[in-house]
């Protein structure tokens, strides 16, 4: 999971948050990171099609998985 994220892509991510450089460990970290929450969420929204009792994950069970 963790290589699913471009380290550039973060990387600019960061930059658009106010960053005006980012070291490549906490490019690295970021990546960690944003996949383990973006796995939680994923985990989340196929619960909620799951209870809708669907097998299709829409854009509303990822919404409601991320409050």
């Amino acid at each position: 999971m963790v290589k699913d994220f471009p380290l550039l892509a973060l990387e600019k991510l960061m930059k658009r948050a106010g960053a005006d450089r980012v070291s490549l460990s906490a490019t690295k970290e970021m990546r960690i990171l944003a996949g383990d929450i973006a796995e939680k969420l994923a985990k989340n929204a196929v619960e909620m099609a799951h209870h809708a009792k669907r097998v299709t994950v829409k854009k509303e069970d990822i919404l409601l998985a991320s409050k």
